[in-house]
């Protein structure tokens, strides 16, 4: 199998092929399309960054109550 490369603009759900490459396409062909856009969910912790749990009074640690033992 042959690895062929090339960018486009999407339009309505259809890309095109350029003309210098579609004589090359002829039988089975294997597609995989990557877009600019990010499908991944955030993970936990990407989400408790993003929308942090509000807790009334809270106070962090100090360094020395951390490493208190």
């Amino acid at each position: 199998m042959q690895a062929i490369e090339f960018q486009t603009q999407g339009k309505n759900g259809s890309i095109e092929v350029p003309e210098e490459l579609k004589s090359k396409l002829n039988g089975p062909v294997r597609v995989i399309v990557l877009t600019g856009e990010s499908v991944r969910k955030p993970g936990a912790i990407e989400e408790l960054w993003s929308n942090p749990i509000k807790v009334e009074n809270f106070k962090p640690l100090t360094r020395d109550e951390i490493y208190e033992r």
